[in-house]
């Protein structure tokens, strides 16, 4: 075969593969042009968001670490800066790059160590994957898994005596509700208790006692409280359809439950 036939060709197979499977080559070009680079990290500005090469902001990926003011902000910010201040590290990306912030989406590494992975591990942020389950899922569930496991910090369970009173009896993400229940034979308050997501989506529990053997439902919408019913307000939706966490913490923060789908 000579030499413009076989250019010819390969012109052709190329076309082939793009018109059978473009949105696969197209992904396979991006991470190997794009997929992974390294960056110097000038400063930490909490536990998942760091500013890299020339001020640019990037936000983790996989993890939701508190907010400022809320217990182990600074916890989860120490850490961070222990593993990655003033160090260069290399970043992955997944399928979405930028936030609509405009920051950088990507997960970090340092000496080949996931830190977005650690941070789970240790307690000082939860798993999040708001915009759809990645290759990384699996692993950062196990490492929330192991650190309740292992008690630690977010991860540290209650001692409220309300805390083994309390099942979830009904999670319906698609309608936005769910319901405890109090198999207990005495009456719990959980006033100051939260439920909350993976973002920062919360709902408080303002005064109220769940009596024994009693549901609680809550659910979205803006209509009057009951004593059997709870609405979480100002939010057109709480849990994402491509899946969600449910936490329950008691109003010293300590993990009573949690749920995933």
């Amino acid at each position: 075969m000579n030499k413009n036939k076989q250019i010819y060709l390969i012109i052709f197979l190329v076309i082939i593969l793009f018109t059978i499977n473009y949105s696969f080559l197209d992904s396979l070009l991006i991470n190997f042009f794009e997929g992974k680079k390294t960056a110097y990290v000038e400063r930490v500005v909490d536990g998942d968001t760091i500013k890299i090469d020339n001020d640019t902001s990037l936000r983790m990926l996989g993890i939701n670490t508190p907010e400022k003011g809320e217990k182990y902000y600074n916890e989860a910010k120490e850490s961070l800066q222990q593993s990655v201040s003033n160090k260069t590290i290399e970043l992955e990306f997944g399928k979405d790059k930028y936030d609509r912030y405009k920051r950088i989406l990507a997960y970090i590494y340092f000496k080949r160590e996931n830190i977005n992975l650690e941070l789970v591990r240790n307690g000082y942020a939860n798993f999040y994957f708001p915009s759809g389950k990645d290759v990384h899922y699996i692993e950062f569930k196990k490492a929330w898994e192991e650190c309740v496991f292992n008690n630690k910090n977010l991860c540290e369970k209650s001692y409220d005596k309300c805390a083994i009173c309390i099942e979830l009896k009904e999670f319906d993400y698609r309608k936005d509700r769910v319901v405890f229940y109090n198999k207990c034979s005495y009456n719990c308050d959980l006033t100051g208790w939260k439920i909350k997501d993976e973002g920062r989506k919360n709902f408080i529990f303002d005064k109220f006692i769940l009596e024994s053997n009693n549901n609680v439902e809550i659910k979205l919408g803006d209509d009057k409280n009951t004593k059997t019913t709870l609405f979480w307000r100002d939010e057109t939706y709480i849990w994402t359809n491509s899946g969600d966490t449910l936490f329950l913490r008691d109003k010293d923060n300590k993990l009573v439950l949690w749920e995933s789908y």
